[in-house]
């Protein structure tokens, strides 16, 4: 069994890979400090959670782009699960070629989703990641990643919206019944859901008619991309597992070299 660990901006997401199987799933934040001994209280509670043994665990994969908690995450692994776990770089990634001005820059989390879109498709893809930041992923039918757009994350400009002002208050991300707002709270989740629904819906027409690839596959992923995902027919799959399948794609890539 693969355990798969994605470091995000805000969330570290753990998932159990048991062939192609995601047998468990499990969040905490990024943001919070944490000693290697406080992640490894994590990692117990998860795989009491699961029911899953440390022994079970063959290897340990992760993705990051958090620098700074790499530290402490990886000495947990090596103190809590008796594994060095091997890391998702631009250089560990084979199957997916990286055509971008500088492929270092790319994060991990990103290879990480284009990958599991190709490998699960055969063909070309657009992979729209609602994380801290939204992402745009496109890869072509010959495993080529070239280009990519990125857009404030629909939680930063929510919060964007009351931090600028003086008397909006903070809200909860969910679609109104109707863009008519007849009260503040309402007026600003139509403000943000509607429009960030328009905002995704451009971006893709716009990126389909430059690529002249308007079949391309659009998969949708993250936490917030189900607010998004059911609203739109452009978006044609939410897949919130995306990135434990590309790890394990990954994984699987790095042990035939």
């Amino acid at each position: 069994m693969l355990l798969t660990i994605d470091v995000g901006n805000t969330n570290i997401a753990m998932g159990f890979m048991d062939g192609d199987e995601v047998k468990g799933s499990f969040r905490i934040t990024t943001k919070t400090p944490r000693t290697s001994d406080e992640y490894g209280m994590c990692f117990r509670t998860f795989f009491h959670s699961c029911n899953v043994k440390e022994e079970e665990i063959e290897d340990v994969l992760i993705s990051s782009v958090v620098p700074k908690i790499m530290y402490s995450l990886t000495s947990a692994v090596i103190k809590y699960i008796g594994k060095k776990p091997l890391i998702i770089s631009s250089e560990s990634v084979k199957g997916i070629k990286v055509h971008t001005d500088n492929p270092k820059e790319v994060g991990a989390d990103r290879l990480v989703d284009v990958t599991a879109a190709y490998y699960t498709k055969f063909r070309s893809c657009i992979v729209v990641d609602f994380g801290t930041a939204t992402t745009f992923d496109y890869v072509s039918n010959d495993a080529v990643f070239e280009y990519t757009v990125i857009a404030p994350g629909i939680e930063i400009s929510a919060h964007a919206l009351t931090g600028q002002t003086a008397k909006l208050p903070e809200i909860e991300i969910q679609k109104p019944a109707s863009v008519l707002g007849r009260n503040t709270i309402s007026g600003m989740q139509a403000g943000v859901v509607y429009g960030y629904i328009g905002l995704v819906e451009y971006i893709l027409k716009q990126m389909k008619q430059e690529l002249n690839d308007p079949d391309a596959y659009v998969i949708a992923t993250g936490g917030l991309g189900k607010v998004i995902a059911g609203e739109t027919d452009l978006i044609d799959e939410y897949d919130p597992n995306i990135a434990y399948k590309g790890m394990n794609i990954i994984y699987r890539q790095m042990k035939e070299q």
